[in-house]
Order: C-alpha cells, then sequence, then structure tokens
C-alpha cells in the first residue's frame, strides 16, 4: 500500500515502517514499527518517530542493527513481502565494509 502523493509531487510514496520490513531489516512489521517510534531511524539526516513517515525511491536511511550503523538508498518501493532476494533490490547498500 503506497500513500498518495502529494499535490505537484508525482513520487509514489510508502511508510517506513512497511518499506524496513519488505526490505527485510526486520523480521515483523510491528518490531519495525516499534522500531521507527523509538525514534532510531533517520530519513535523509532528519531523525523521525513516525511509522507512517512517507519515503520513496532516492531518500537515504540510517539507523542501527545491532551492533552496526545500517546507511540505505531506497532504490525501490515493494508491493510485497518478497524473497530475499527481492527484497536487496529494494536498496542500495552505503554502509561501511563489514556493517551487514
Amino acid at each position: 500500500m503506497s500513500l498518495a502523493p502529494a499535490p505537484g509531487d508525482a513520487a509514489p510514496r510508502m511508510r517506513l515502517d512497511k518499506w524496513l520490513w519488505c526490505a527485510r531489516f526486520f523480521r515483523s512489521r510491528g518490531v519495525a514499527t516499534r522500531f521507527c517510534e523509538e525514534g532510531s531511524v533517520r530519513v535523509n539526516g532528519g531523525r523521525t518517530t513516525k511509522a507512517h513517515h512517507a519515503v520513496r525511491p532516492g531518500d537515504v536511511l540510517t539507523f542501527p542493527l545491532g551492533s552496526n550503523i545500517r546507511v540505505a538508498r531506497i532504490r525501490a518501493l515493494a508491493d510485497r513481502r518478497g524473497p530475499s532476494s527481492e527484497a536487496r533490490a529494494l536498496y542500495d547498500d552505503l554502509s561501511a565494509p563489514g556493517a551487514g
């Protein structure tokens, strides 16, 4: 489910928590939602506490995952949570080597 674009903005958008779940960074959408609400995710350098924050291709997400800091540029939005190979195609990993 993509969010409706803002007037004058034709780029498709998706909820942050749903994108993180579809990209397989989290096992469940509930965990992704709580993670976002804790303020652990930065979107384009700005901290957000909203799981419903709209993201789109080109946005850069920065967040801690385990003992590493993950940095991912959104390449595409997902229609569903697919296999890991499909999920990996949703983003470019900009994390430091060894952070994955």
